[in-house]
């Protein structure tokens, strides 16, 4: 921006100097020229009073510059000069001024009884354009001097501008990457001045409701505790030992993951605080480990509702930068939509493959596949929300990668690091 409006102010400068300073470079030439043929017809003029006296060839001797008189008898006095075609009209009884070989000559005919009298003045090129060059010198200077002078003021004026505006160009990166105290001091234009109080505003506005939310999900969280609890007591109540451990058991895991859902609400916002001050390391964790222990996990419920499953895993660790409890989540999210929307009895299987980039986990299953209108969060279509592969598809974005379905089967590509897939 500074750089077009330095750019604007020297055009628009340098158009009304051009308007300006071609017209009085051209009158300046042209009061030169006046004021020399004048200083020569005066000079000529002052020879007329002694036309006819003995005085005549002093007169032209004293003259201040090079004259030359052509009287009727033929003789020349003064400087020696050509009869040009001027001398002879003058010679009629006309005084005129005529261009001649290297500047003019203004030739003033005087009438006597012997006959017309020339007296003639040269003034040369030099002459006619004397102090021409020097004065469009100074006009040039102070034309430069007029267009640096704008292109500074515009820069100065630019910086008023760019330097507020630059100010909310980092707090927004601020606020883009966490940092929700960050605020901008109002200051430059008006409307620049406008948009920072707008931005603060928005800051603000933005962590109160982070802050509303993450109240919401703990308020949420502990009502359904309360639910859990029922459970719990009506799994005791059974009457078939094996049947109520194994409800009590799942009861117990549901209590489990609510409360690991109120722990990380309130933990988000300290973690959000400190990683706006320092960035935070970035977190990994083993895909091996993890997607073995969630699947064993969902091996109980396969077998009671008899679903064959095969799981495939490296030989070794597979790294990648997922938190250990985001991927469990990925996992039981993907393995969940299986139970859920396949009827029992349907085979599935999971595979993860080692990559030299990271991890590619895949959940397949028997059932008929995602319907033609699969979209985005909240519109999978089946009767669902979409909430499970949202949450899918941002755990792989997380770490740099993404996901792609395709028929039955759900492909997470798992990076090495973070960015957008």
């Amino acid at each position: 921006m500074r750089r077009w409006l330095a750019m604007l102010a020297a055009a628009v400068t340098g158009a009304v100097l051009v308007a300006l300073l071609v017209p009085m470079a051209l009158l300046i030439r042209t009061v030169a020229e006046n004021g020399a043929l004048s200083r020569a017809t005066s000079a000529a003029e002052s020879v007329v009073v002694a036309v006819g006296t003995p005085d005549l060839p002093l007169a032209v001797e004293r003259m201040p510059v090079p004259a030359t008189v052509f009287l009727p008898d033929g003789r020349v006095l003064g400087e020696p000069a050509p009869v040009s075609d001027a001398v002879r009209l003058a010679k009629t009884g006309r005084s005129v001024t005529a261009q001649a070989q290297g500047g003019r000559e203004v030739l003033v005919s005087v009438r006597t009884a012997e006959g017309p009298v020339v007296i003639r003045v040269f003034v040369g090129d030099a002459e006619l354009a004397g102090g021409v060059r020097e004065a469009w010198l100074a006009l040039g200077l102070l034309a430069l001097a007029l267009v640096v002078l704008g292109i500074v003021l515009a820069d100065r004026l630019a910086l008023r501008v760019t330097r507020p505006v630059g100010e909310l160009a980092r707090l927004s990166h601020r606020l883009a990457g966490g940092d929700l105290s960050a605020r901008a001091e109002p200051g430059g234009p008006p409307e620049v001045e406008s948009v920072g109080r707008a931005l603060n505003h928005l800051a603000g506005r933005i962590g109160d409701l982070l802050e509303a939310e993450r109240e919401s999900v703990a308020d949420l969280s502990h009502r359904l505790r309360t639910p859990l609890m029922g459970l719990g007591a009506d799994a005791e109540s059974l009457r078939d030992p094996e049947e109520a451990a194994r409800i009590g058991a799942r009861a117990d895991a549901l209590e489990r993951a609510v409360s690991a859902v109120i722990e990380e609400t309130r933990r988000r916002a300290d973690r959000d605080a400190a990683e706006a001050v320092t960035p935070a390391r970035r977190p990994s964790c083993d895909a091996t480990s993890v997607v073995r222990g969630r699947v064993l996990f969902w091996s109980v419920l396969a077998e009671d509702q008899e679903r064959a499953f095969t799981i495939e895993l490296p030989d070794g660790p597979a790294e990648v930068a997922v938190s250990e409890g985001d991927l469990a989540a990925c996992v039981d999210a993907l393995l969940g939509n299986v139970f859920a929307h396949t009827a029992e009895g349907l085979a599935f299987a999971v595979r993860l493959a080692a990559t030299a980039t990271g991890a590619v986990l895949t959940v397949s299953d028997d059932g008929p596949g995602f319907p033609a209108e699969f979209g985005e969060r909240g519109s999978s279509g089946g009767g669902s929300t979409g909430l499970g592969l949202d949450i899918a598809r941002r755990t792989a974005q997380a770490s740099g990668g993404g996901m792609r379905v395709a028929g039955s089967a759900v492909e997470l590509v798992l990076g090495r690091g973070t960015g957008a897939g």
